[in-house]
C-alpha cells in the first residue's frame, strides 16, 4: 500500500459541519472552486451563494462558512414536514445533481449514517426517517461540501482529537435534550471524549456523522509526517477562554520513514469444512474490498480434529462488510476482533521490463533513503521451472532498482 496524505482534526471548540469545511478549504484553497461549484449544483437558483469568510475567534484567525445573500436558514422547499425532511428526498436531490467524481459518494454515505442513527434512536425504518438538523439548505450545503472536499483529497487517512463533552441542554424539536445530543452520541460511539469546562452543545449531528464517516475516531497515527498545511475553521459562538475552531492539519508521510495506521484483525477456526470449501472460501475473503491480507494456519483443537485457523488483516472502514462475508462463505459461528497498530514503509508501484515483459513491483523506502524491490511473483507463474522464474526474479529486482 502506497503512503496517503493524512488529515488530522483538532476539535479545540467542538465540531460541526460548517467548521469542518471552513477549516479544510482553509486548509486548501485549491479546493474552493469544486466545493462550491458541487454546492451551487446542489441548491436551487436563487437561493444564495456559499461564502468562505475570513475573521477572527479567540485571536486566532479564521475562516467561516456559509450560505450567503439568501434564505440560509430556510427550509428545505417543498419538503416541510411536521417531523422534518425525508432522507430519501435528500437523496434524490444529491443523486439527481450533476457533481464532482466522487462528491456524491462520500456526501450519500454521510447521509447514510446519520439516516441509520436517526432510524434507530426512533425505532423506524431507515426510508421512515425525517431529519430536522440537516432540514435546512445551509445545512445539506455543509453535507455536499464536506462530501466534495473528502472526495478530493481520496485517498487519504484521517484522524481526530478527543471531542469535548460539553455541558447543559439543547434545544430540539423534540424538546430540550442532554448534552451531547442523541444523535451526536450515538454516532461517536467509540471516541474519545474531554471535559473542557466549557458547556453548550459543542459537537452537532452532523459534524458528527462527518467525523464518524472520515475519522472512525481514531487517533493520530504513529510514524514520521511532515506537516504541508493548517486551516482553522470556525463556530458562531463566542467560548471562554479559548477560540472555537476546529483545526485540519494536513500531513505527507516522510519520505524514506515508516508510517502508522490501524487495522482489524478478524480471526477464527473451523474444523468441518473440507479443502476444497476452504480454498474457495478464502478466495473470495482475500478479493473482498479492505482485507489487506489473508492467511490460513492448521492447528489440532478439540476431540483432535485438525481445524483450520482463518487470519485477515481489515482495514477499519470495510470491517463490517468483511464480517458478513466470513459468516457467509465459512461455517463458523463466531469471529474474534482486535484492533492492532501497525508500521509500514512507504511503498509504491511500478513496471520494469524483463527481456521484453513488462512486470509489476513494489519499491520500498528504507530509512536512511535505501530502496528495496519486489516483483509481483504472479507476473512470473507462466515461466518454465523454478530456476527461470528465481533467474527472471532477480533481473527484475535489478532493473527494479536502478
Amino acid at each position: 500500500m502506497a503512503a496517503r496524505t493524512h488529515v488530522h482534526l483538532d476539535a479545540v471548540g467542538g465540531a460541526a459541519g460548517d467548521m469542518f469545511v471552513a477549516a479544510l478549504l482553509d486548509a486548501r484553497p485549491d479546493l474552493v472552486a469544486r466545493a462550491f461549484a458541487d454546492i451551487e449544483a446542489v441548491l436551487p437558483p436563487g437561493l444564495g451563494k456559499p461564502a468562505l469568510a475570513p475573521g477572527m475567534s479567540g485571536g486566532i484567525a479564521v475562516r467561516r462558512f456559509a450560505l450567503r445573500d439568501g434564505a440560509a436558514s430556510g427550509h428545505l422547499g417543498g419538503e416541510e414536514h411536521p417531523h422534518g425532511v425525508r432522507y430519501a428526498s435528500l437523496v434524490q436531490r444529491i443523486e439527481g445533481a450533476k457533481l464532482h467524481a466522487g462528491t456524491a459518494a462520500e456526501a450519500l454515505a454521510i447521509l447514510a449514517r446519520l439516516a441509520q442513527t436517526e432510524a434507530r434512536l426512533h425505532g423506524v425504518s431507515v426510508d421512515d426517517v425525517h431529519f430536522h438538523e440537516i432540514g435546512d439548505w445551509d445545512s445539506l450545503m455543509d453535507v455536499v461540501a464536506a462530501g466534495s472536499v473528502a472526495a478530493a483529497l481520496a485517498p487519504c487517512t484521517w484522524s481526530v482529537s478527543a471531542l469535548p463533552r460539553g455541558d447543559g441542554f439543547v434545544r430540539t424539536h423534540h424538546g430540550l435534550l442532554p448534552v451531547p445530543a442523541p444523535a451526536s452520541a450515538a454516532l461517536l460511539e467509540g471516541f474519545r471524549f474531554r471535559d473542557d469546562g466549557v458547556g453548550g452543545e459543542r459537537v452537532t449531528p452532523t459534524g458528527a456523522g462527518i467525523l464518524a464517516h472520515l475519522t472512525k475516531g481514531a487517533a493520530f497515527p504513529k510514524g514520521a509526517f511532515v506537516l504541508r498545511a493548517t486551516g482553522n475553521g470556525a463556530g458562531t459562538r463566542d467560548l471562554p477562554g479559548m477560540p472555537n475552531i476546529l483545526r485540519a492539519m494536513i500531513y505527507e508521510p516522510s519520505q524514506g520513514h515508516a508510517t502508522g495506521d490501524e487495522v482489524i484483525v478478524i480471526a477464527f477456526d473451523v474444523d468441518d469444512m473440507t479443502g476444497e470449501e476452504i480454498g474457495v472460501a478464502s478466495d473470495r475473503l482475500r478479493a473482498q474490498e479492505g482485507v489487506i491480507d489473508l492467511t490460513l494456519g492448521s492447528r489440532w483443537g478439540k476431540k483432535s480434529r485438525p481445524v483450520i485457523d482463518f487470519r485477515l488483516l481489515v482495514q477499519p472502514e470495510s470491517v463490517e462488510a468483511v464480517r458478513e462475508t466470513c459468516f457467509r462463505e465459512t461455517s463458523t459461528l463466531g469471529l474474534r476482533e482486535t484492533r492492532e497498530a501497525r508500521t509500514v514503509l512507504p511503498r509504491k508501484p511500478g513496471t520494469v521490463a524483463v527481456e521484453g515483459v513488462g512486470v509489476r513491483v513494489k519499491r520500498a523506502v528504507r530509512p536512511g533513503g535505501g530502496t528495496t524491490v519486489k516483483v509481483e511473483s504472479d507476473d512470473l507463474a507462466g515461466h518454465g521451472s523454478l530456476a527461470e522464474r528465481r533467474r527472471l526474479k532477480a533481473l527484475g529486482e535489478s532493473e527494479g532498482g536502478a
